[in-house]
């Protein structure tokens, strides 16, 4: 299993329309879930800090993530530029084997 992290910082108007996109039913799982080998997203919510999010993204392996982005790479760069403004900050955490 490969995991990607992201963290976010959300403005309180854009909070509902980021969850839509970033969610396990929003636009980024639905671009992943053209590939058999994307296990699933989780959206995690700080339960202190109002607007701070993870992201969890799930593949069977680090190859198959890197060949999906490979070959989905204009779909995942105009989604990335469609969802820039639904966030205020955005840093890879990381990306781990489990």
């Amino acid at each position: 299993m490969f995991v990607v992290v992201w963290q976010f910082e959300i403005a309180e108007e854009n909070v509902a329309a980021f969850e839509a996109a970033y969610g396990p039913q929003g636009a980024w799982s639905q671009l992943f879930r053209t590939s058999p080998d994307y296990k699933g997203t989780e959206l995690l919510h700080d339960a202190y800090i109002p607007g701070n999010y993870l992201t969890i993204d799930r593949w069977t392996s680090e190859e198959t993530f890197r060949a999906f982005r490979k070959e989905h790479d204009s779909e995942y760069e105009k989604l990335d530029r469609q969802c820039d403004a639904l966030t205020a900050k955005e840093s890879r955490v990381g990306a781990y084997t489990v």
